[in-house]
């Protein structure tokens, strides 16, 4: 009987094979625009995010400039993004709660802000948005549980039919994955899962672990 594909295999062979940077795809320009854009892509692509993102961090890159352009501005630069609506009233708040705890362009989170509990306080940022900003931003060890993190997890047979949330989901992945591929967790199933093992026809040819892979959708060698 072959060898499953373990979290140890994966984390080992999969990002030997990316073609790109094992880092987040979105565009930013400091930690304030790098959470600006987390909460946009929720239920949207980074490829649909970062149509928009230059232009707004170009002139609002700060808590206190995403402020003076407003929220009728902002919806204006996101309305293409799903959700704008709520999303641009969240992200007026945020600016809100952060403006005036760091003068320069070079936005930086106050270090009480550098923990997961303490971000959920914040307008606009559930668990998952916390996560990858915690992880992307200062290497913490949460998953951030997107459609590919949550597909994969399944796929893979490291979450069951039991763990139906990403917060199940992750607890799950802390759990079985060893500590020392936390950090690009997020990244690397992300990627994978984006780009060779897709939803709708996985490109296992080109996969890395398909030799390990037992998914019941897997294609034929």
């Amino acid at each position: 009987m072959k060898t499953a594909l373990t979290p140890d295999i994966y984390f080992k062979e999969v990002p030997k094979t990316l073609n790109m940077d094992i880092r987040s795809e979105l565009y930013y320009t400091n930690e304030f625009t790098f959470t600006v854009a987390v909460i946009l892509s929720a239920q949207a692509t980074d490829k649909k995010v970062n149509e928009v993102t230059p232009k707004l961090f170009a002139i609002a890159s700060t808590p206190e400039e995403m402020l003076s352009l407003g929220i009728d501005e902002l919806k204006k630069h996101i309305c293409v993004i799903s959700f704008f609506n709520n999303k641009a009233k969240n992200i007026i708040a945020l600016s809100e709660k952060l403006c005036g705890l760091c003068k320069n362009k070079n936005w930086k989170f106050p270090t009480k802000y550098h923990n997961r509990d303490e971000l959920m306080k914040l307008p606009g940022i559930g668990q998952k948005t916390a996560n990858v900003v915690s992880n992307v931003l200062w290497d913490a060890s949460n998953i951030g549980v997107d459609t590919h993190v949550f597909r994969l997890a399944h796929r893979f047979g490291w979450a069951d039919n039991s763990d139906n949330t990403p917060e199940k989901v992750e607890e799950k992945l802390l759990k079985l994955i060893p500590q020392k591929y936390h950090e690009m967790v997020n990244h690397v199933m992300v990627l994978h899962g984006r780009y060779t093992c897709t939803a709708r026809n996985p490109k296992c040819e080109n996969c890395p672990v398909a030799k390990w892979c037992r998914a019941n959708d897997k294609k034929p060698a």
